[in-house]
This record gives structure tokens, C-alpha cells and sequence, in this order.
């Protein structure tokens, strides 16, 4: 019998979180990863077993931690780590590498961050909930991708859940609640003209202070953010449909297709029809008019 399972996630239209790879593996002695870079959030559950991270900091400086079963390690984009089993108790983990729009505030509700990376639960049953989560992603790897994205869902709330404590999550309350309206003003309100000011407005804030506790919430100022978002949903409908470049400019809330293709050049690199030509699905007809 394999001693580990590993995949890759069959699709990438999910904006707002994304699963990438997933796995589970029974370590060798002293069996190490690293030092390496990731592109995304990279979560270990360790399920048996004993391994050292070295993980460097928000400075740059590594760090070295000593994890053991039934605790749990962040790797976080673009952050340098090496991982290694224990020579005598070697680990046993089940992992998971997602991301999205809003994984860092969830990671912020948690207290988990490049100077603090290690999971430590408060609650058992939930703990339990999550680690049954990630192996049911690892197993069921030709689930659909709506299938697998639910149960993603799921260990997030677990998580977030079994590690928060109750001081955090009260005083994070009123900034969540701001941070949530905004949120949710963007989703359906991203097509037309709207402005830093019209969303602070929502939330009965002023710009300055709406948009420090937007940046310190998820990583991004609220006009990166708007802009981001607008592009992973003219991204999906390149992908997804066959309207012309300047319909989707005008969808995502760009009247001005040279202004669309600008900003869209500056998110991908490309333009909208390069990116359309190589990301296409089968089927999806190619309307020449944009």
C-alpha cells in the first residue's frame, strides 16, 4: 500500500476561494521538503507523528517550530519553508493548497500568520470535524469540483471555528460587520461606476479609516480589491461565454473597452483575447467582434 496520495484539482473557475492540490502522506524518517515557495496557502493537518518547520517570519528571518500530533502548520504565498519528519516518530499529515478573495481575513480571524503559523485547536469535537474534512477531500479526489469546493467550505469553517477564541472573534465583531457590507456592495454593485467613497458610504465610514481596516482585513486596498474582483469575472466570462471583449469590459464596469483592456493587461500580463485563446474551454466560440 502507497504510503501518501496526491492531487491536482480539476478546475479553476472558483473566485472567491480555490482549491489547488490536495494529500495525504505517511512520512519516511527524517523524509524533508524544502526549502521552497508556494503560490498559495498551503495547510498540514498533522494527524501521527512528530516533524520540525522552519518557516521565515514577516522579516524575512527564519524561524523554527516543533509540531506534533494533533497540531497543524500555515504556509503562506511566496513565503520561504522547509519541512521535516522526525527521525524516530516520523509525521503523518493530510494537506490542502487553496486560496481566494477572502482567506486572509479568515486567517486573520484565527490569528494565524507568517509570525505565528502554528494551528493549535480549543475545541476537540471541531478539530476532530476539520481533520475529517481534509481526509475526505484527500480520498475523494474524483468528487466534482463543486463537490470538493463544498467540503473546502467546510474545513474552513472548522478551522476557523475550532481555533478562534472568544476574545478574538468579539473584538473583530464591528470590523467584520464593515468589512462584510462592503463585501457584499461590491458583489452587486462591481458592473457599474462605483467608487471608494460610494462603498465606505455603505458602511458609514470615511475613506481613510474604511480603507485602513479594508487593507488590514484582507491584504488589499479597497480599490485593488475592486479592480482584482473585476477581473477574475471577466477572466470567468473569457472563459465561459463568447461575448465580445467590449460586452465583458462593459459587464465587469468598463464602458471604455480600451480602459478594460489596459486594466486587464496589468492583472494577467495579457490581453483579454490572448487570454481568451489560451484559456477557452472546448466549445466556448470566440466572438471576433471584441
Amino acid at each position: 500500500m502507497q504510503n501518501w496520495i496526491f492531487s491536482i484539482f480539476p478546475n479553476d473557475n472558483f473566485v472567491d476561494l480555490g482549491l489547488f492540490q490536495f494529500g495525504w502522506e505517511k512520512c519516511a524518517p527524517a523524509h524533508s521538503f524544502g526549502p521552497a515557495a508556494r503560490n498559495h496557502y498551503l495547510f498540514h493537518y498533522v494527524l501521527s507523528g512528530t516533524g520540525t518547520l522552519m518557516a521565515d517570519d514577516s522579516k524575512g528571518v527564519t524561524q523554527t517550530y516543533s509540531i506534533k500530533s494533533m497540531q497543524g502548520f500555515m504556509i503562506f504565498p511566496n513565503q520561504i519553508t522547509t519541512y521535516v519528519a522526525d527521525h524516530d516518530l516520523p509525521w503523518e499529515y493530510v494537506w490542502i493548497e487553496f486560496d481566494g478573495l477572502r482567506v486572509k481575513s479568515i486567517l486573520d480571524t484565527i490569528g494565524l500568520s507568517l509570525d505565528k503559523p502554528v494551528y493549535h485547536a480549543r475545541n476537540k469535537n471541531l478539530r476532530k470535524d476539520m481533520a475529517n474534512e481534509m481526509l475526505y477531500i484527500a480520498r475523494n479526489k474524483d468528487a466534482s469540483p463543486f463537490h470538493l469546493i463544498g467540503h473546502l467550505y467546510l474545513f474552513l469553517d472548522y478551522l476557523m471555528r475550532s481555533a478562534a477564541d472568544e476574545q478574538m472573534e468579539s473584538g473583530g465583531k464591528l470590523r467584520d460587520f464593515y468589512i462584510h457590507e462592503a463585501l457584499t456592495y461590491i458583489e452587486h454593485n462591481f458592473q457599474n461606476d462605483i467608487t471608494i467613497e460610494d462603498i465606505a458610504s455603505v458602511c458609514g465610514l470615511n475613506r481613510t479609516y474604511f480603507g485602513k481596516i479594508f487593507k488590514e482585513a484582507l491584504g488589499k486596498t479597497p480599490q485593488e480589491f475592486l479592480v482584482n474582483y473585476r477581473m477574475l469575472k471577466a477572466a470567468e466570462l473569457l472563459k465561459l461565454t463568447h461575448l465580445s471583449i467590449g460586452d465583458i469590459g462593459i459587464t465587469v464596469g468598463y464602458a471604455n473597452q480600451m480602459h478594460f483592456s489596459r486594466a486587464f493587461k496589468n492583472c494577467y500580463g495579457v490581453s483579454p483575447r490572448e487570454w481568451r485563446n489560451q484559456n477557452r474551454l472546448s466549445g466556448i466560440l470566440e466572438d471576433e467582434r471584441g
